[in-house]
């Protein structure tokens, strides 16, 4: 028992580790802000919350977040807390889904519902928690709720649908591949 655990936090420290080096290949989307970048960081907090749980993908992320809080000496909280966010909202509907339907379908519903509640939901905080955080960090004057609606309807939203649309586009296929193996590693840690 004792050596399962060991193991289950070794094999979560290494997926946060490689979802830190992830977060760091990142790229802008054309006419978007290059502030908002797409990375593929969520891929291993996926691969954690299919294996074990919800909650080992949100571990995942939160390392990822801590990690990159250290490295970077803390310079950007407020991206930290939205980032680890939207990496929650993404992975637990599609862990949710699969461990309830077990599938290929299911991984795929539980994406698109991740990207809408991602996309959703990170338009909400940004306009009430994380613009304002923003312009106060940085001493700015206080954000018109124009200027907020503008920023989460021309950016934030088409942002989130995209970024859930590429990475799922890249975790189904490696999903696909990988599904055997993830089964495997279930029955093996479990027992």
């Amino acid at each position: 028992m004792q050596s399962s655990k060991l193991l289950k936090l070794i094999i979560l420290s290494l997926l946060g580790t490689i979802s830190l080096l992830l977060f760091f290949l990142n790229f802008p989307l054309p006419l978007l802000p290059g502030y908002l970048k797409v990375d593929f960081s969520d891929v291993p907090a996926l691969m954690a919350s299919l294996i074990f749980s919800p909650l080992a993908g949100v571990i995942v992320v939160a390392i990822k977040n801590i990690l990159y809080l250290a490295i970077s000496g803390g310079t950007d909280p407020v991206g930290v807390i939205a980032n680890f966010m939207a990496g929650i909202m993404f992975v637990i509907p599609v862990s949710l889904l699969y461990h309830k339907y077990k599938g290929v379908k299911s991984v795929v519903s539980g994406l698109v519902t991740g990207t809408i509640i991602m996309a959703l939901g990170m338009s909400l905080l940004n306009y009430f928690i994380i613009l304002p955080a923003y312009s106060w960090f940085m001493g700015w004057e206080d954000m018109s709720n124009s200027v907020k609606w503008f920023s989460v309807y021309a950016y934030v939203l088409p942002f989130n649908v995209i970024k859930g649309i590429i990475v799922g586009a890249l975790f189904i296929p490696l999903f696909i591949k990988l599904k055997s193996w993830i089964e495997q590693k279930q029955v093996h840690i479990a027992s």
